[in-house]
């Protein structure tokens, strides 16, 4: 990803949805202005979710995303429509399209009741209205009448799909809410074999770039260097901020008057619920031999012998609690629905997903009674440092009254 770009999981994502030949792909072409989806006559010419980023005026950065048709047949088909129900986790607005000359029929109104369920904005968009007048029969007075083809309603679509944009509390913000202009963070950043080669991760562009917008100062250090780059203040520092990986080792070498929180545990609080987080890691200490984990993350990336999830976690989880339980692990889309068989969840910051999504899985977890921790705070509680780490959060400040962390 360019550093120029906006990342993924902070645009605004839209979801289209329908039936095969309801005229998908050539709406995304046609609110695009080009020929961002491939178009066929032939049913099933997309296969897999497509998704395509880009700025779209007047809505600004967005990722659209095509998807299979949901009336797919066969074995195969079936998968592909339980593929584009997965997008629904992510989208922020759904456009449910419709072809205009046949109307809506049982699949599509169960669709729409799912998307009023899920609190999801959507559209209904009936497509294909160049066919002629015997082709609008009916629609919801709040539909919206397009041709792909011809381009007609096309603008009023997208004006419609601006106000409907949920727009970001903008209060909600990494660390800048933190910080008073002119304060020094520290940024704790090991570079090891696992450290992307000549750039860095997302969640660490993301905190710059917030610090920078607070009108505060950042100083990126690697772990190795840390202790003597903190000698070279005569103003010490408002916060350090570090790599969960290397959190311990950066405890004992921050002074007790500086604040010390992670990445990963600011991503809980920006994407995630901080506080349903926290106290999901009490989990820890009633493990018993045979439980099982599940570690997830929301990103796919080549495994290390050293990898943090699959490899350093299950190991600091049975040093710690002294019992063999089972771990699974889901990256990616692979999110499983069927959550009751695990006894407690660990997931990553959620850098790559959008804030929907992320909260999507908490509730989902929240309504099967499964506690669910993340790694930067299942990290701090093993290490004995829970408490100092959610310091920097007054919204934690009950929880730390009195308790042992």
């Amino acid at each position: 990803m360019s550093l120029n770009q906006t990342p993924s999981s902070e645009r605004i994502h839209i979801g289209i949805f329908g039936k095969q030949n309801a005229g998908k792909s050539s709406l995304i072409n046609a609110i695009t202005g080009q020929r961002a989806a491939l178009v066929s006559e032939k049913k099933g010419t997309t296969t897999d979710p497509v998704y395509k980023a880009m700025e779209l005026l007047p809505l600004g950065p967005v990722l659209l995303m095509d998807t299979p048709g949901l009336d797919d047949q066969g074995e195969l088909g079936k998968l592909r429509a339980a593929r584009s129900r997965e997008v629904l986790e992510k989208a922020d607005l759904a456009l449910l399209v419709i072809d205009g000359a046949k109307g809506a029929d049982s699949l599509e109104q169960q669709l729409a009741e799912e998307l009023k369920k899920r609190q999801t904005p959507f559209l209904t968009v009936y497509n294909k209205c160049d066919l002629g007048p015997d082709a609008v029969l009916s629609g919801e007075p709040d539909a919206v009448w397009v041709s792909a083809l011809t381009g007609q309603g096309i603008r009023e679509l997208k004006e419609r799909m601006a106000k409907m944009i949920p727009t970001r509390d903008p209060r909600k913000r990494l660390v800048g809410d933190l910080l008073a202009p002119h304060d020094t963070v520290v940024l704790v950043v090991p570079i090891d074999k696992s450290a992307p080669r000549g750039r860095l991760i997302l969640p660490q562009q993301q905190t710059i770039r917030d610090i920078l917008e607070a009108g505060a100062v950042s100083v990126v250090v690697k772990d190795t260097e840390f202790k003597e780059t903190l000698k070279l203040f005569k103003k010490k520092p408002g916060i350090v901020i570090t790599d969960s990986q290397v959190f311990e080792r950066v405890n004992k070498e921050t002074p007790k008057d500086i604040l010390l929180t992670s990445f990963s545990i600011l991503f809980a609080r920006y994407k995630g619920s901080l506080l349903q987080l926290v106290q999901g890691v009490r989990a820890l200490e009633e493990l018993q031999d045979g439980d099982r984990i599940l570690i997830a993350e929301g990103c796919t990336h080549h495994r290390q012998c050293e990898d943090i999830g699959t490899v350093k976690l299950p190991r600091w989880i049975r040093e710690y609690t002294g019992k063999k339980p089972e771990f699974e692990f889901a990256s990616g889309n692979e999110f499983p629905r069927d959550l009751e068989r695990y006894s407690l969840i660990v997931h990553c910051g959620g850098c790559m997903l959008t804030e929907r999504e992320m909260q999507y899985r908490l509730k989902t977890a929240a309504e099967k009674g499964i506690p669910v921790t993340n790694y930067g705070i299942l990290i701090a509680c093993i290490k004995g440092i829970l408490k100092r780490s959610l310091e920097p959060f007054p919204e934690t400040a009950f929880l730390l009254n009195g308790e042992t962390m």
